[in-house]
């Protein structure tokens, strides 16, 4: 049975098409899923990045090219009035959910399809309040608990070279993106282009060019 992660943050609308999707990317497989919240934000300030809703343009391409994904694949999705959102409420309450930070599939679901289906506004007072009765949490969300093991969940992933969601663990492979369910799931079939080396050969190809930020000098 492969022991599989599934790293998501209620943030994004491709870890929400994934979680959908993940069933039956997983069909015939014998396999444990461990559902993992972690916050998005994290990844990109340790990495230096913007988000795909804070770039112009692509923040624009972004919700067109998810919700046709959506219709693409059958899968309800309304965007909420406001994107991006704190997702931390939402995440400390999944949390919350399990004393180790691992909520079971339903307590995701209820969740992600909180956020992206009907286009309510997912951070509202009372929706939160329904939602936070609905899942019944073990643990209370705002305690220093849930707080410390949601920041530390974040930065172990960050150690394992996580750098976005959704991202997919198996064994020591990391499979990021919506569109990497496939190439899961052929690894997990066994596809022999896995065992080419092409897989650990990337990591050796020289870096051509470095763009940095530039730096003001000190006055």
């Amino acid at each position: 049975m492969k022991q599989i992660t599934f790293y998501f943050d209620f943030i994004s609308p491709y870890a929400y098409l994934a979680f959908e999707a993940l069933p039956q990317a997983l069909q015939g497989i014998s396999h444990q899923v461990s559902y993992r919240p972690i916050l998005f934000a994290g990844l990109l300030q340790h990495h230096g990045q913007l988000g795909p809703a804070e770039i112009p343009g692509k923040r624009e391409w972004t919700y067109r090219q998810v919700q046709w994904l959506a219709h693409q694949q059958g899968i309800a999705l309304q965007m909420p009035p406001a994107h991006p959102f704190n997702p931390l409420q939402l995440l400390r309450l999944a949390w919350a959910c399990d004393p180790q930070g691992q909520p079971n599939r339903w307590v995701c679901e209820t969740i992600f399809r909180h956020v992206w289906q009907g286009g309510e506004d997912p951070l509202g007072e009372h929706r939160l309040a329904a939602l936070r009765e609905c899942l019944s949490p073990v643990l209370d969300p705002a305690s220093v608990e849930v707080k410390q093991g949601l920041q530390a969940a974040t930065q172990q992933a960050i150690a394992q070279g996580l750098f976005g969601v959704p991202t997919v663990q198996v064994d020591d492979r990391l499979f990021w993106g919506f569109d990497a369910l496939q190439m899961m799931r052929a690894y997990l079939m066994n596809d022999p282009w896995f065992a080419t080396g092409t897989w650990n050969d990337v990591s050796k190809l020289s870096l051509g060019i470095s763009r940095k930020r530039a730096v003001k000098p000190a006055i």
